[in-house]
């Protein structure tokens, strides 16, 4: 049974603990407002660009032969998996990666190349320490990413792309629902889907309404310019969900660890009360026992 002394140290290194799952969990919290509030900022330019790229699409005579909208038969596939920098954050770096290797374990069962291209630091070190070979990897920013960030991936994906080195790029990623709601998503980006570039009949009709536009340079160039900026815009948004997931994520488990703490304090402190009392009561018995040795004495 412990002792009255080692129960108290135990008392305090998880009153320590408590302290610093409390600590983390505000931050968290503080991070998450700021990431939902990049999230809300994006969305309008991101349909501003669909929209904008929708119009200019209906004005070319044809978009089949721009590079990024090519389809091509798949046999090799590009997987990019967005985890964090760093744990503590409960299954939101787990679920990504068990999410992509049961991908990557179906397309290699139908034939397929698979090349890895991680973004975030733990997905990175799980796959090197997996024996998987990776293309290229981009970590150090999933707490605060930015639009450069989402560049340099972009470029890299669109890179592999034209030169017919993938034929397919999936990226998985946790997308945010809520503070408690993280949710594992699957998206192609590419190559980016013609459906995209369709508009509903509401649409075709403001456009007739407000008159021809006279496109300079030409339309199929003006969009060959806009997918890869939509490409960007698709990556940035992954990236910024996968940031405010990772903050949700962390802050619940930070939350539990804290409520887990208190209630481990709670036992320990009334198992060293009844260690105490256990003392006390031999201590009594003890003086008790001298005394009467004394009396019959």
């Amino acid at each position: 049974m412990a002792t009255v002394q080692e129960l108290g140290r135990r008392v305090r290194a998880v009153t320590n603990t408590r302290k610093l799952t409390k600590a983390m969990e505000l931050v968290a919290s503080a991070r998450l407002r700021r990431a939902q509030e990049r999230i809300e900022a994006m969305r309008p330019f991101a349909d501003r660009m669909l929209e904008l790229m929708a119009g200019t699409a209906r004005a070319s005579a044809s978009v089949r032969s721009l590079p990024l909208l090519q389809r091509r038969e798949v046999r090799r596939v590009a997987l990019v998996p967005v985890t964090g920098d760093r744990g503590l954050a409960g299954a939101f770096n787990a679920q990504v990666l068990r999410r992509t290797v049961a991908l990557y374990r179906e397309l290699q069962g139908r034939g397929i190349e698979v090349r890895w291209l991680p973004v975030g630091r733990k997905g990175i070190s799980t796959l090197r320490f997996s024996r998987f070979e990776l293309d290229s990897q981009w970590g150090g920013f999933s707490d605060n990413p930015s639009y450069s960030d989402a560049q340099a991936i972009a470029h890299r994906l669109t890179e592999l792309y034209v030169e017919g080195e993938v034929d397919r790029v999936v990226v998985v990623y946790n997308a945010f629902v809520s503070a408690l709601t993280q949710k594992v998503t699957l998206t192609d980006v590419l190559p980016i889907s013609e459906e995209m570039l369709e508009t509903d009949d509401e649409e075709r009709e403001r456009d007739r309404l407000a008159g021809d536009f006279i496109f300079e340079p030409e339309p199929e160039q003006i969009l060959e310019r806009l997918l890869p900026v939509y490409l960007e815009t698709e990556l940035y948004r992954a990236l910024l969900e996968s940031a405010a997931s990772e903050q949700g994520a962390r802050m619940t488990a930070m939350r539990n660890a804290t409520k887990s703490a208190g209630e481990l304090i709670e036992n320990l402190t009334l198992a060293r009360n009844r260690a105490r009392q256990a003392e006390i009561t031999q201590e009594i018995l003890e003086v008790v026992a001298g005394a009467d040795a004394l009396t019959q004495s």
